[in-house]
């Protein structure tokens, strides 16, 4: 069982900075990915950046060069540092963690985002 918690959202101006946190506890095991979506109202859910164990990261082309996604180890915890936020950046913000076996994959429960204009 694993359970992820996230944390930092809130509001701010257009222009400002958020860095989300994501703390990760119980039984995780062979981490394939861990990462941020986001859903706005009346949207899906979308991708907004990936990290792999090696490090490796992704990120959609809307946050690019604006977000950066990291990771502490010794803390087993998922930033999501957001830079130049605007009010299309509105949304909940989900924590994920994509295991290697079995297909398993785990959310927070998401923390709200918003931006004003």
């Amino acid at each position: 069982q694993v359970q992820l918690v996230e944390s930092g959202g809130g509001l701010v101006q257009a222009g400002g900075s958020l860095r989300l946190s994501c703390a990760a506890s119980g039984s995780i095991f062979s981490i394939k990915t861990m990462g941020w979506y986001r859903q706005a109202p009346g949207k899906q859910r979308e991708l907004v950046a990936t990290i792999t164990t090696y490090g490796s990261t992704n990120y959609a082309d809307s946050v690019k060069g604006r977000f950066t996604i990291s990771r502490d180890n010794a803390k087993n915890t998922l930033y999501l540092h957001m830079n130049s936020l605007k009010p299309e950046d509105t949304a909940v913000y989900y924590c994920n963690l994509e295991l290697w076996v079995a297909g398993q994959s785990y959310w927070g429960q998401g923390t709200q985002v918003t931006v004003s204009s």
